[in-house]
């Protein structure tokens, strides 16, 4: 059985000029101990499919379909439900440690409020497993600086805060948004270094929202290419990164700066996303793709399995690219 297994879900917003079908029968499973990374632009979706998973949604946010975390429904769950399985099950780390920590609180207080909440210990047994979790994520003198206030850790450091807290509980799935965007290459290094030995320590799944498909190349064992709202890839890293089977992946990865072509001008995807509001009524790909083809005006493709473990939807014969 999947650790998680998501079916055709459907996030949709309500707002004043219409429905926002912000993410759009999406599929995908995770088994324990896996990576998956999701990408794609800003707009296509990969945060508000985890939001829907969490019930992070805003207001006038709508779900349909399905995500069964162990077997067990998830979606559309009361409150009170929910919040046994956060944190203590599934655990996110946002983009932004800042706007995600509070700036008037301690870090010990922090982080002690998550392990007494979700495992009913003491202050003091809390304040000593959040001590030893500062010290896995590596924050020299993590004694000493539990007590600090986030202002007094740097950029990089309230990231490791942020891991440590989302840990604390030992979650069989970690979900991380974004959790290098605000950081230098270096900081970016360290983290995604970190996370992978995290995952092997405590043999936990992650999902990976991101745009740097670099960290998706070093870190992940899955990619679900996103656009749209939609799947228009899904496989193995290495099947995608050396055959990606759809224009907009093999987009993606001709814009990744290279060592070896130093003063070329990277290729870009000419034009912009759709609007939500207006999709067009084929592929929503199809006004930026150089492969379309006059069915891509009228239908959308649909998911199709192929090889092994992969899906796509698009309507070109990728296996007559040239390579």
């Amino acid at each position: 059985m999947n650790l998680l297994e998501v079916k055709d879900l459907r996030v949709e917003f309500t707002t004043p000029d219409g429905i926002v079908t912000a993410v759009n029968d999406l599929n995908f499973a995770l088994n324990q101990g896996e990576t998956l990374g999701i990408v794609g632009e800003s707009g296509s979706g990969k945060s508000q499919t985890v939001f829907a998973m969490m019930g992070l949604l805003a207001k006038n946010g709508k779900i349909s379909g399905s995500a069964q975390f162990e077997g067990k429904e998830i979606l559309n769950l009361p409150e009170k439900q929910l919040n046994k399985i956060r944190a203590s099950q599934m655990s996110m780390i946002f983009q932004d440690p800042m706007t995600s920590l509070n700036p008037y609180m301690k870090v010990s207080d922090q982080l002690t409020e998550v392990l007494i909440k979700h495992k009913g210990i003491s202050k003091a047994a809390a304040l000593e497993e959040s001590v030893q979790m500062l010290e896995a994520v590596k924050i020299p003198e993590a004694r000493k600086r539990v007590t600090m206030y986030p202002h007094e850790f740097s950029g990089g450091m309230r990231q490791r805060v942020m891991i440590a807290m989302s840990l604390l509980c030992r979650p069989k799935l970690l979900i991380a948004d974004e959790p290098t965007t605000a950081l230098d290459v270096t900081v970016q290094a360290q983290i995604m270094d970190l996370l992978n030995e995290l995952k092997k320590e405590f043999n936990t799944a992650i999902i990976m929202i991101t745009h740097d498909l670099g960290v998706v190349a070093g870190s992940c064992d899955k990619v679900l290419v996103m656009y749209a709202g939609r799947t228009m890839e899904y496989g193995n890293v290495d099947d995608i990164f050396y055959h990606p089977s759809h224009p907009y992946t093999e987009g993606l990865l001709k814009a990744i700066p290279r060592l070896d072509t130093e003063g070329e001008i990277l290729p870009t995807i000419s034009g912009n996303p759709p609007n939500l509001l207006h999709l067009p009524p084929g592929c929503p790909y199809q006004e930026r793709c150089h492969r379309a083809t006059e069915d891509c005006t009228y239908k959308a493709p649909l998911l199709t399995p192929f090889g092994e473990n992969r899906q796509r939807a698009c309507f070109s014969d990728w296996e007559t690219w040239e390579k």
